[in-house]
């Protein structure tokens, strides 16, 4: 049997240690508090939020007006380009008048042969009056008889009727005239308004017959002022009413914003021309597709930037909040019986703790908050599905669930 060794006071003082931090590190485990869940959350920013109806529309001109030929010839010139500007009344176009000015000079001739004929029966009426006046003299004297008073009477009233009858042959000699004249200035085509050409339908040496249809010269447009044509949906067209605050983009041009006032909005969608002349089946089907409103606005374009046919992204302003509170949608719990959200927000633990917040605006993406969050508070918008590093939770975790049941998503 081996000697027991001696146990040194060393000894004992390291094993008294040893069993404290045992002792101790079994109570922290015990005691310790559970970890900050993995959370994605959003601070609370402040800016201007809009509720808006979006459309897509097409730009047209505010006038547009087919120049047309009201008389047939060659056209012998075209005054303009496809581009010009051009005022009311300046000359686009001359058609070949020989037709046009023989025709007013047979119908000046027809007109001063009348109005000869004219002159000739109103010497016989006046020489016919002369006699009636010596007949009727006689008579009352006993000097003549009745008969040649008779004869000179009816005399005087053939001659008056002649007259009256050259009166009117020469009224519609006149007509002819002018319309000869009228058709002669047809062969003159200006501008009906101030406007810019669009199109040049015609060519010089071409030949128009304005008796079978009226043919188009040029196409003339006012453009200092154009007319968005928004297509609306069904859906979004009950949200809407003329004097609304509009503003749209183009394609070409995305960052600048053209600001506007709704005119009208149609009580008929542009389909009813093609739906009323189809048959019953056809329009059983057109009850399945989509249905859009025209509405409709006008905008300035002094620049010209505003070209016919161009692609604009319509917004319609519905309501407008500037300098509030913000946070995303996703934030949103479910809605209490006084009206107001939950929502989550982190503490300074990262913990999340349930408030309840009063919603202005509400787009579907960001919702205005009236009461109950400060500037710079973050709430919880999702969670993770695994432990990420430490001090990850704020930048949104490795997944992200949104918007569940638990989470608060956008309830409207």
């Amino acid at each position: 049997m081996k000697p027991r060794l001696p146990v040194t006071r060393r000894g004992r003082v390291l094993l008294v240690i040893a069993l404290l931090v045992l002792v101790c590190g079994i109570v922290a485990w015990t005691l310790r508090k559970p970890g900050a869940p993995t959370l994605a959350t959003s601070p609370v920013t402040r800016g201007d939020l809009e509720q808006t109806v979006e459309a897509t529309g097409v730009i047209d001109a505010y006038k547009l007006v087919s120049v047309g030929a009201q008389a047939s010839g060659q056209i012998k010139s075209l005054k303009v380009q496809l581009g010009d500007t051009v005022k009311q009344g300046d000359l686009i176009a001359e058609i070949d008048a020989t037709t046009q000015r023989n025709a007013v000079l047979n119908a000046q001739a027809a007109l001063d042969q009348v109005t000869a004929q004219r002159a000739v029966q109103q010497a016989t009426l006046r020489q016919a009056e002369l006699e009636f006046a010596r007949q009727k003299e006689m008579l009352a004297a006993e000097a003549t008889s009745r008969a040649e008073f008779d004869t000179a009477e009816a005399q005087l009233k053939t001659a008056q009727a002649q007259v009256t009858s050259f009166d009117a042959q020469i009224q519609g000699r006149q007509t002819e005239l002018g319309t000869a004249n009228a058709n002669l200035a047809y062969t003159r085509i200006t501008a009906p308004m101030d406007g810019t050409v669009v199109a040049v339908v015609a060519e010089e040496g071409r030949t128009v017959n304005a008796n079978q249809t009226a043919p188009t010269i040029v196409m003339l447009a006012r453009l200092d002022l154009v007319t968005v044509n928004a297509e609306v949906s069904e859906a979004d067209v009950v949200k809407i009413k003329a004097g609304m605050p509009v503003y749209f983009t183009t394609l070409g041009d995305p960052e600048r914003k053209y600001h506007a006032t709704l005119r009208q909005i149609n009580p008929a969608p542009s389909s009813i021309a093609s739906d009323s002349s189809s048959s019953s089946s056809s329009s059983s089907s057109s009850a399945s597709s989509a249905v859009y409103y025209n509405a409709l606005f006008d905008v300035e374009n002094p620049d010209g930037t505003l070209r016919i046919d161009m692609t604009a992204q319509v917004s319609v302003l519905l309501k407008q909040a500037k300098d509030v509170l913000i946070i995303p949608s996703v934030a949103l719990g479910p809605k209490t019986r006084d009206g107001q959200y939950v929502v989550r927000v982190a503490d300074k633990d990262g913990m999340p703790q349930p408030r309840k917040v009063k919603i202005g605006i509400n787009t579907g993406s960001s919702a205005e908050v009236t009461s109950g969050l400060e500037e710079g508070e973050k709430v919880v918008v999702g969670e993770g599905s695994a432990t990420p590093a430490a001090g990850s939770g704020n930048r949104g975790g490795a997944q992200m669930r949104m918007g569940g049941p638990g989470m608060g998503g956008p309830r409207r």
